[in-house]
């Protein structure tokens, strides 16, 4: 499986995926055409699918026009938002499974962000895809959902194995480093890789995809149950999960 970054619009990362023995290529979440098409033609590659994850427009922008460039292409997203999924096809939710060459790809519900986000997870690739629901070091807004919703998103990616690669949508590493530390100051690790992050970006690197072992042990937003988290923010021992990611979140909010 090739999986090849293109940038789009600011801050938006588009991915495209090709899986050698069937020729098949997926766009996921494509914001825009232009990128897209001449990243398709610099690898020689004719696209079969776009997966989206949500209904926004930097991750659905370049879908109607996609698809009168290459007929044939089909769309997968959100069954729970297919009303606002430009030119959707298929739709798919939690637990949906399904082959993407000799691949499988597993769907999970990850409302919060909005109310109809999905992310997909290819595991004999290691590869995670969760749209704006899991950012390196960060979590999507709650636009569209509560907090104890994207808590329970994020917690059906906990059990991932720790070398899943994940690609989220999004540079947002640094400015989410410059918080996590912020909140989470005793974390040696996490103080480590906002030093790796900080040389990265100042060299002009991407630093996405990560790892989501990286991700459990340095990402506030995962480490709800952390003891020394809560203490860093005050907050008690007894107190649910979700109302620590929720405090977490509220102060990120305002950061």
């Amino acid at each position: 499986m090739d999986i090849e970054r293109v940038h789009a619009l600011s801050d938006n990362y588009v991915w495209l995926l090709h899986e050698r023995s069937s020729g098949q290529t997926v766009i996921v979440d494509p914001s825009e055409t232009a990128p897209v098409v001449e990243a398709l033609k610099a690898k020689g590659w004719t696209p079969s699918h776009i997966w989206n994850t949500h209904h926004h427009g930097d991750h659905t922008g370049g879908n109607v026009a996609l698809k009168g460039l290459f007929p044939g292409l089909q769309i997968i997203g959100p069954l729970a938002d297919k009303a606002r999924i430009p030119g959707i096809d298929v739709t798919v939710g939690d637990g949906d499974r399904f082959q993407f060459g000799s691949s499988e790809v597993a769907v999970f519900d990850t409302p919060g962000h909005t109310r109809g986000h999905i992310t997909f997870f290819m595991p004999s690739e290691k590869a995670l895809f969760p749209g704006d629901t899991l950012f390196l070091l960060g979590c999507g807004r709650t636009f569209e959902g509560t907090h104890e919703q994207m808590w329970d998103s994020l917690k059906k990616l906990l059990p991932l194995p720790d070398d899943t690669r994940v690609f989220c949508a999004h540079e947002y590493t640094q400015s989410n480093a410059r918080f996590a530390v912020h909140v989470d100051p005793g974390n040696a690790a996490l103080a480590q890789r906002k030093e790796r992050i900080d040389s990265l970006r100042k060299q002009g690197i991407s630093t996405v995809p990560g790892t989501l072992g990286e991700e459990k042990a340095t990402n506030p937003f995962l480490r709800a149950a952390d003891p020394e988290l809560r203490r860093s923010l005050g907050l008690g021992l007894e107190l649910p999960n979700w109302q620590v990611f929720s405090a977490i979140r509220s102060a990120k909010d305002s950061f």
